[in-house]
């Protein structure tokens, strides 16, 4: 992965490139927990290899897995990083993800492997988001 700060005001932004074979959210989480990001919206285009998004099912309080077994292109993919409970990076992203038929496949994104390429650009906030875990959901969610 190659990344670039494009501005070192009071919010700071970032582009970065990952690379074939990069696991999507370990990437992007891993970047964020080094540069001490603790609120930011994310956007990115690119493509995977394979991916898995989910429903989030809330009876069940789990996702429900949608499994992308084929190369796929990353129509859109936004979202925001927050704080988590435990002090880092939490991602939360979703993705529509078109596939060679022109159909497409879209939720909360669990996984993706980057092929060939994923640009992803992080805009940090001037706050910090804090992710606080929901009981009653089963999920985080951005605690103002």
């Amino acid at each position: 992965m190659k990344s670039k700060s494009i501005d070192d005001g009071v919010e700071r932004a970032f582009v970065l490139i990952l690379d074939q074979g990069e696991e999507a959210i370990k990437s992007i989480t891993d970047f964020a927990d080094r540069e001490q990001i603790t609120g930011a919206s994310v956007a990115a285009i690119g493509a995977f290899s394979k991916a898995k998004v989910g429903w989030f099912d809330i009876a069940a309080k789990t996702y429900k897995p949608i499994e992308v077994n084929e190369q796929c292109e990353v129509l859109s993919l936004i979202g925001e990083v927050a704080q988590g409970d435990d002090g880092k990076a939490s991602l939360h992203l979703h993705a529509v993800l078109g596939l060679q038929d022109g159909s497409r496949r879209g939720g909360h994104l669990l996984s993706g492997s980057v092929q060939p390429t994923l640009e992803v650009t992080i805009t940090e906030t001037v706050v910090n988001l804090r992710r606080k875990k929901r009981a009653d959901l089963g999920i985080a969610l951005i605690d103002i």
